[in-house]
């Protein structure tokens, strides 16, 4: 018989949020990372939820993520897992062979973290910088076109290991004629718009937990 978590008791859900600066939330508030703001929003419709754990960097690529989750050696016994990862490899210009590869142990390695179960991790997206002041003077047809080939190959191992992926990207790219969803660097996503990331997956993510 499966365990069926019953949110009605004094022990609350645990949360491993994994990823780089769009995780730990470059540029904004605590209050304001997206993990955070799932977090509380949950909490508002009585499910009892920790504090998200979050292991993540500014600059990380996948093989750092991977590298700082093993030396941190955390348990496998976690209610949700969720990974955003890969934006710094595409930066970094590394092969996106390196990247598929990569990715997918590490979503196998969220899944480990979440007991193992496949129903209890999610992705998010690679949003696309290339429409923020910062990459002005970049080929941004290029970033675009390299961020939706990561993005389709996150999606694709999603699909393989029956994983839920959602789409923030399209929210990004409006960022292009709308500045108040970039923070003050010019580059990373504003409180707002994680807010609209966090409306996006919301209904789903509760009832992956519920």
């Amino acid at each position: 018989m499966s365990q069926t978590t019953n949110t009605n008791t004094h022990i609350p859900l645990s949360y491993l949020a994994l990823g780089d600066s769009y995780t730990i939330g470059e540029s904004v508030k605590e209050a304001e990372r997206y993990p955070v703001l799932l977090t509380e929003k949950l909490k508002h419709i009585q499910i009892k939820i920790d504090t998200p754990h979050i292991i993540a960097r500014t600059g990380w690529t996948t093989d750092e993520l991977m590298a700082a989750i093993l030396a941190k050696n955390t348990p496998n016994n976690y209610d949700l897992v969720s990974l955003l990862i890969g934006v710094n490899n595409q930066y970094r210009g590394y092969p996106i062979n390196t990247y598929q590869t990569e990715f997918e142990e590490l979503l196998k390695i969220a899944i480990q973290k979440a007991k193992g179960n496949t129903k209890r991790v999610f992705l998010v997206s690679i949003p696309d910088y290339g429409v923020t002041p910062f990459a002005s003077n970049s080929n941004t047809a290029k970033i675009a076109q390299e961020i939706d080939d990561y993005n389709k190959i996150a999606q694709e191992i999603a699909k393989k290991y029956q994983v839920k992926y959602f789409d923030i990207t399209s929210i990004s790219r409006r960022a292009k004629n709308d500045l108040s969803l970039i923070a003050d660097d010019d580059l990373h996503p504003s409180g707002k718009m994680y807010a609209e990331w966090v409306a996006l997956i919301f209904d789903e993510v509760a009832m992956m937990i519920k």
